[in-house]
């Protein structure tokens, strides 16, 4: 049998995707340090450093209102804590793309729901539909009760802070 160019190409397109992708890892570890509001390095059981990116949130920056409330927030779920990280990528940063649980809470559904992180709705194709909508419904609850960010009337996304920062125009506040 012949194998013409087209299956050639397409069988070489689809290994270079396989062979690239991302695998998706699980591992357990203990939260070293606390970067942000959703950035936290874990050491694992090989005595390994990942730096983690919580997935499904976008928390404030540091420099942000409301920056130093999530990245405590983060500290007192997570420092020092053993954690569970389920990642599916890692980012642009080469950082690790993760769910985190620590004593069994979603840490990142948990800085949702105290209104000190956004449900990133960028990624949430990424997610699972039950995941997803329960992000979503924690970011209503928190913003209808005012919690945390959602008590400024029109709080600036971090990914709106960022860029204009990168612009050098002033973020508002």
């Amino acid at each position: 049998m012949k194998l013409g160019p087209y299956f050639l190409y397409t069988s070489v397109a689809v290994l270079t995707v396989l062979l690239t992708a991302a695998p998706a890892s699980a591992f357990d570890g203990r939260v070293v340090t606390v970067n942000d509001g959703d950035t936290v390095a874990v050491i694992d059981a090989q005595n390994i450093k990942h730096r983690v990116r919580i997935a499904g949130i976008d928390a404030p920056e540091k420099n942000q209102p409301f920056g130093a409330a999530a990245t405590e927030s983060l500290a007192r779920l997570t420092l020092g804590q053993r954690v569970d990280a389920r990642c599916h990528k890692r980012d642009r940063y080469g950082r690790e793309v993760c769910e985190v649980f620590a004593a069994g809470r979603d840490v990142g559904l948990e800085q949702v729901q105290s209104g000190l992180a956004w449900w990133y709705r960028e990624y949430a194709r990424e997610q699972p539909p039950d995941e997803r909508a329960s992000y979503e419904a924690a970011e209503t609850a928190a913003r209808s009760a005012h919690r945390g960010l959602w008590r400024d009337e029109r709080p600036t996304p971090p990914w709106a802070w960022r860029k204009q920062m990168r612009s050098g125009r002033s973020p508002a506040a």
